[in-house]
């Protein structure tokens, strides 16, 4: 897995052992990045359910002013920070060891892109989704990875569904503040 461009480009980074975490493939992730280009520049991103990091770490690589990493599993809020560490990303990166409701409960700050990536099947997508339309900016939105066999709504809070792409098994889909 390594960052795709921008100032981290090329750079590998670790992943978590094992099938607990799930890493975004280099297809869906280029294809999600293609897709939210223009809006990366400056951006304050939430990558929830991060696992090692990637996406927000792209989004910083690409330009974003800053990313928030959030995970409940203590040896992937290891693999974040050392991935941070690794690409120099430390001064504009808050990593937080704690579930996602957890955080939002204690959130008080808006963001312009928010990754929603929770292991498939356990339920937390939708939960997720209705909880942090409350902390989406105005023209923010979020990006959702997800089984294809999942079919999430059309409208989570004050978000509206906006696009859905497919790549084999995995499905994204894109919301935007109504």
């Amino acid at each position: 897995m390594r960052v795709i461009t921008g100032s981290a480009r090329g750079m590998s980074l670790r992943t978590l052992e094992g099938e607990t975490t799930r890493p975004t493939s280099e297809k869906v992730k280029e294809a999600v990045f293609s897709a939210i280009q223009f809006e990366i520049e400056g951006a304050r991103v939430l990558d929830l359910f991060a696992g090692s990091g990637q996406l927000g770490i792209e989004s910083l690589s690409r330009g974003a002013k800053s990313a928030v990493f959030v995970d409940s599993d203590k040896n992937a809020v290891k693999i974040i920070q050392a991935n941070i560490e690794k690409t120099g990303f430390g001064d504009k990166s808050e990593v937080f060891a704690k579930d996602y409701s957890a955080f939002l409960n204690m959130n008080v700050r808006k963001f312009d892109i928010v990754f929603l990536d929770p292991p498939y099947a356990a339920g937390f997508m939708e939960k997720a989704l209705d909880r942090v339309s409350d902390f989406v900016d105005d023209k923010g939105i979020v990006i959702c990875e997800h089984s294809c066999r999942e079919t999430l709504p059309d409208a989570a809070g004050a978000l509206a569904k906006y696009r859905e792409y497919k790549y084999g098994k995995t499905a994204v889909t894109i919301y935007r503040k109504d």
